[in-house]
């Protein structure tokens, strides 16, 4: 299977990329100034799922596909980008809001799974990652030792560890200034607000972004 030494470069080159905040950081911490805690740790689940999705596309030879055609390429991430915007157009609408937003019951399940599947979505478009994984991940997988797929997946493993607990803690620390800020409604409403253009403008930049 993977060796030990494989396994320590990937994580350590794994932590360098996902260290250096990016779209699905920048993702988080939007949701959080947007909605709190419970949205920012559900985003943080969806972008899991939505990385290690990723993974299972390299795995399985579709990685290769996005990567090699830039038609493909383009429309995943124009979708992403899309969708990026959507969620910020919203949440800047929606602004004045949040106060509300902020006392609906802990208990809406619904809620809960759009917003992992928002934060899934991103993830899974997010081209950058797409090519991370393409280009990187296969350098480290011992061919002679075959079951190629299954190392890959194994080694997929690390970076979404490694993303879960940061963007954990950028979901925690967005919330809690959110929190601190949020006695005034004028406040609330401005966080919400630059939670929104922070979205906008991380569409507007994964929709310029290149393979190089």
């Amino acid at each position: 299977m993977v060796s030990t030494p494989n396994l320590l470069a990937f994580a350590a080159m794994s932590l360098v990329v996902i260290a250096i905040p990016g779209p699905s950081v920048l993702f988080v911490v939007g949701r959080a100034l947007a909605h709190g805690r419970r949205t920012a740790l559900a985003t943080v689940l969806g972008n899991l799922l939505g990385c290690y999705a990723l993974v299972l596309a390299v795995a399985l030879g579709l990685g290769t596909l996005v990567q090699g055609s830039a038609t493909v390429f383009t429309a995943v991430k124009l979708a992403g980008a899309a969708y990026l915007i959507h969620l910020g157009v919203q949440a800047y609408r929606h602004r004045d809001g949040l106060r509300a937003a902020m006392t609906v019951s802990a208990g809406e399940k619904r809620s809960d799974l759009r917003t992992v599947l928002d934060g899934l979505l991103v993830g899974v478009t997010n081209p950058k990652g797409l090519v991370f994984f393409a280009a990187v991940l296969p350098q480290f997988v011992n061919h002679d030792v075959g079951s190629v797929p299954l190392q890959m997946m194994v080694l997929g493993l690390v970076p979404a560890v490694i993303g879960l607990l940061c963007d954990t803690l950028w979901g925690l620390g967005a919330s809690a200034a959110r929190a601190w800020l949020a006695d005034s409604d004028r406040r609330l409403s401005t966080i919400g607000g630059a939670g929104g253009v922070a979205l906008i403008g991380l569409g507007i930049t994964a929709a310029a972004s290149s393979r190089h």
